[in-house]
């Protein structure tokens, strides 16, 4: 069974690849197969303007699974939530510091930036960790955090399942370690003692919020004998 994911993120497409591999040799049941939607990159981006993760991610399954016709298409939003800044940044996670700051952001714990530019993850990084050193809502609410991830699979415009996953967490006073992008350079699992950045990356999926939205998914594809 082919499913095709309207990602652009090269992490993220990697993580779904893994998690069907992992899927088809630990489960009986049709064989999945993950593959980037075909000319992703020439298509329209559709507009993410909904309140909330699945509303995103919906609006880009119905958007991408039109320029296929017959395909069972899935696209996420996800992202990070932290209470102390009222569970920003949310769904404006992967544009959190372009939001905040038309030319740039604060490097702050990025030391080894250098005279390069820093890349947006960088930044968003950066600015996270500026906006909790001065946060007033930090004693109460501490440095714990979410990342949350939501996906939507539509075939021709129509959306035929949703799933979601959330893992819990910490955030750093500085990153670390040198895996996964985004936040997971200051994301600290407590129980481990490891950022996303450390995990090796089948550790790292049986822990994500985004493995545990697929599997989800794939679960719910099985029941519902949905074929392609």
């Amino acid at each position: 069974m082919l499913l095709y994911s309207a990602t652009s993120n090269p992490g993220k497409l990697r993580e779904f690849t893994l998690s069907a591999a992992q899927q088809n040799s630990s489960a009986s049941g049709p064989q999945i197969h993950v593959l980037p939607l075909p000319n992703l990159a020439g298509l329209p981006e559709p507009v993410e303007d909904a309140p909330t993760f699945i509303g995103n991610a919906e609006l880009k399954a119905r958007a991408y699974s039109l320029t296929l016709p017959g395909a069972l298409v899935f696209a996420d939003d996800s992202g990070l939530e932290v209470p102390a800044l009222n569970n920003q940044p949310g769904v404006r996670s992967a544009r959190y510091a372009d939001d905040f700051h038309k030319f740039g952001c604060p490097t702050s714990g990025f030391s080894d930036v250098g005279l390069s530019a820093p890349t947006r993850d960088e930044r968003n990084n950066s600015l996270l960790l500026d906006r909790l050193a001065n946060n007033p809502d930090c004693p109460q609410f501490g440095r714990q955090a979410r990342f949350v991830c939501a996906l939507a699979l539509a075939r021709d415009g129509e959306i035929l399942l949703r799933a979601e996953g959330t893992v819990e967490g910490e955030i750093l006073h500085a990153p670390r370690g040198s895996g996964g992008f985004g936040y997971d350079p200051l994301f600290l699992i407590p129980a481990l003692g490891l950022t996303f950045a450390e995990l090796d990356p089948a550790q790292k999926w049986q822990l994500s919020h985004r493995g545990r939205a697929f599997r989800a998914l794939l679960a719910q594809l099985s029941t519902l004998n949905v074929s392609s």
